[in-house]
This record gives C-alpha cells, sequence and structure tokens, in this order.
C-alpha cells in the first residue's frame, strides 16, 4: 500500500508564503511510518500569479538555492517521496531557464529531475487571454521514467498531458505524477478528462496536483487535483479549496487489470522511443 497525496494550492508570488504553506500541510498528513507516501505539489508551487520574467529572476543554479533546500529537507523531514511541482532552474542562457519537476526520496536527496517538454503557448478565452511560455522557459528534450521502491514513476507537467505519445514513451509505469496549473478555463473542458484518459491508456495511476482559484495577477487556474487508478475512475478529488487530496493505493490491482487485459502487449503501434 502507497498513500499518495496530491496538494492543491493558490500560490503567490511570495515564496516563503508558499514554502510555508507546503510545511504545513505536509506536517497535516496522517503520519505512518509502515507506509510509504509519495507527495505532488503542483506546477509553480512556489512563485505563481506574477509578471512575466519574474520566474527568471528567481531562477536557481542546479543543486543550489532556497527552493531546492527547503523540497529536499521536507522530504526528509516528513520521510515521504516528494515531487516539487516545477521550479524554474538556470541554463546556459540568461534569457531562459527549465520548468523542472524534482523528485526526492524520503532520505532527501535528489531522485530526478523533469524538465517540461511541451510548452504552453495558446490563446485562451480568459482574462490572460495569450499565453506564451516559450518566452522564457527552455523545453526539455528527455522522457522521465524512475524506478523506485514504491514502482516505477512517470514524470510530466500540466500541458504535457494533452500528448499521448510522450506517455507511450515511458512504456511501462506505476504512477504517473503530474504537477500542473491549468487555466479555468482550459481545465472545466478538458482537465479530467484528459487525466482519466492517461491513467487508462496507461493502466496506471495519476496522481495529479492542479493549482486553484484566482492569483495576484488575476489569472485564474481550475483545481480539482485528482488521484486516478488504472480503471480510470476518480478514487479522491478537492474541487476548488486549497489543501491535500489523498488515497492509498495498491499496485496489486493495476497487476492484476494488466493481466486481465494487457493492453501494452496489443498495441500495434508502438512509439519508435521504447
Amino acid at each position: 500500500m502507497i498513500k499518495t497525496v496530491a496538494l492543491q494550492m493558490t500560490s503567490t508570488p511570495d515564496i516563503n508564503e508558499n514554502l510555508a504553506f507546503v510545511e504545513k500541510a505536509l506536517a497535516s498528513i496522517p503520519a505512518d511510518k509502515h507506509v510509504p507516501h509519495l507527495v505532488v505539489l503542483p506546477e509553480c508551487f512556489a512563485c505563481f500569479g506574477t509578471r512575466d520574467g519574474t520566474l527568471l529572476s528567481i531562477a536557481e543554479a542546479r543543486g543550489h538555492g532556497d527552493i531546492q533546500a527547503a523540497l529536499s529537507r521536507f522530504a526528509k523531514q516528513f520521510g515521504c517521496y516528494l515531487v516539487g511541482g516545477t521550479i524554474p532552474l538556470k541554463t546556459d542562457d540568461i534569457s531562459q531557464f527549465t520548468a523542472s519537476s524534482l523528485f526526492y526520496g524520503p532520505d532527501g536527496q535528489l531522485l530526478a529531475e523533469y524538465q517540461k517538454i511541451h510548452m504552453f503557448d495558446a490563446a485562451v478565452n480568459d482574462a490572460t487571454k495569450a499565453y506564451r511560455e516559450s518566452k522564457y522557459t527552455r523545453p526539455g528534450e528527455n522522457v522521465i521514467v524512475i524506478d523506485t521502491p514504491i514502482g516505477r514513476i512517470g514524470m510530466a507537467v500540466c500541458y504535457d498531458v494533452r500528448f499521448p505519445g510522450l506517455f507511450t514513451a515511458m512504456g511501462d509505469v506505476d504512477i504517473l505524477v503530474l504537477p500542473a496549473a491549468f487555466t479555468q478555463r482550459t481545465g472545466e473542458a478538458h482537465w479530467t478528462t484528459l487525466v482519466r484518459a492517461r491513467a487508462i491508456e496507461k493502466q496506471c495511476f495519476v496522481v495529479g496536483a492542479n493549482q486553484t482559484g484566482v492569483h495576484d495577477n488575476k489569472r485564474e487556474t481550475y483545481g480539482h487535483s485528482m488521484i486516478v487508478s488504472p480503471w480510470g475512475e476518480v478514487i479522491a478529488e478537492k474541487t476548488t479549496d486549497t489543501g491535500s487530496v489523498i488515497a492509498d493505493i495498491d499496485l496489486s490491482i493495476r497487476k492484476t487489470l494488466k493481466t486481465d487485459m494487457p493492453v501494452s502487449e496489443h498495441n500495434r503501434f508502438r512509439s519508435h522511443f521504447v
């Protein structure tokens, strides 16, 4: 059994405020030293709802910085596997950062870094109107899957969920972790459908942690963080409030499903990445 947690936040531009929220939320999760915990934070959890370019100004060097130090400390302090949403990390180009999702083990050590691949450059009928993520963010190139004591974990971020080829390229995974900041407009139309579709096609659990509410710059995010079973059932969800979505999951469920319905073996259109 694994206790999975998706933390839903209305993040502000204040890094310290957001880190304090995360620490308080982690402290409130019922402790059980006999059950491993996997916690997923939302995209841009440490700084959100501000002017374009702010994330570039707070970007940290890999392995150094207050946000990374806090994530490592939280994972060790609370003895959990922690997916640190996304944070901006510096590149060799001073005009761009990577939107990096950092995965820490219970000992506080960094296990993996996934750099968001698909950039949200889109027009949306909301208060923001136009999103141009690629202006400051360098897209990643690598599919990241990591074997851990709690299973095989695939990593993706927000807009990635619309591109099934990424998930095909992962091969077999037990759990997909999906930090996000879906807009209200696109979220109400597509979020639940896309998250459930990825769970069904991969026959895996999905932990989707989303931003929610109206942020300081009037950007509105959808919420509805959820944990979905390999059958596509939403087994836990929080609509628009902030806080934790918690569900205990049993990986033997997906093993039984994959035996009864071996979809991956039947697939005749495998990605050339696999």
